[in-house]
């Protein structure tokens, strides 16, 4: 590969939300992009577009990435193919091209599907941003590990047998995902005593963030809510 003659490739996390989380490192890189990816729902705007849509400049190219969301099964590997094709032609002639990530790009971020299909072929620089788990714990304002805590970080969409069993172990823990699993999760960390000190957080960062007890969260939660388990230690602080 002559990196002399072909693009760069950028994986940048934009954050959680609130633009003014952005990192400078991001903001220029965005603000000179001439090719911007991103990921986009079929049937709405593109949240990680939204949160730098002042930034990207008129006239660049945008390549939306673009993943149904529906309960039924799609063809997502095909999808990161065909995106992946379409970055590696302006990759080629020498365009560099920035992709944009909710969060940051290597947690639970879709880049790495990205990352797998092009980095052997291409330069590629990954931008670390603001983390959801970042700002869902300052939002709520809790410590969530202290001292020697070891943390959990847990997919809502494992089976609930196996976040029984992972929790059964944890100090302390972040369960991400939850959406149409949330009433699972709820009912499981009752049922373990660990709902009294659980914090349930939407929208962090947002104008519309919701955080309260667990006890007192609403019935439906979204996909990118989470709850947290403060361990022992940081819960007593």
């Amino acid at each position: 590969m002559n990196t002399k003659t072909t693009g760069i490739l950028y994986g940048v996390g934009v954050g959680p939300g609130d633009p003014e989380l952005l990192t400078l490192k991001a903001h220029r890189l965005i603000a000179a992009a001439r090719v911007v990816a991103y990921p986009a729902p079929d049937d709405g705007e593109s949240f990680a577009r939204a949160i730098v849509a002042n930034v990207i400049p008129e006239g660049a190219r945008e390549i939306p990435i673009v993943i149904p969301m529906r309960d039924a099964r799609f063809p997502a590997q095909a999808v990161y193919d065909a995106s992946a094709a379409e970055i590696a032609e302006c990759l080629a002639s020498g365009q560099d091209v920035v992709v944009l990530c909710e969060g940051d790009p290597f947690f639970y971020g879709s880049f790495m599907y990205l990352f797998a299909r092009l980095a052997g072929r291409f330069s590629v620089e990954v931008v670390p941003g603001v983390s959801s788990l970042g700002a869902v714990t300052a939002a709520a304002r809790r410590p969530l590990v202290a001292r020697a805590e070891a943390l959990a970080v847990l997919p809502a969409t494992l089976p609930v047998e196996d976040l029984e069993a992972r929790l059964g172990t944890a100090e302390a823990a972040a369960i991400m995902k939850l959406g149409r699993n949330f009433p699972a999760v709820r009912e499981l960390l009752t049922r373990m005593g660990l709902a009294e000190r659980a914090i349930f957080v939407s929208h962090a960062s947002l104008p519309g963030q919701i955080v309260c007890p667990l006890v007192e969260a609403p019935a439906v939660a979204p996909y990118f809510a989470m709850v947290l388990v403060p361990g022992q230690d940081a819960h007593v602080l």
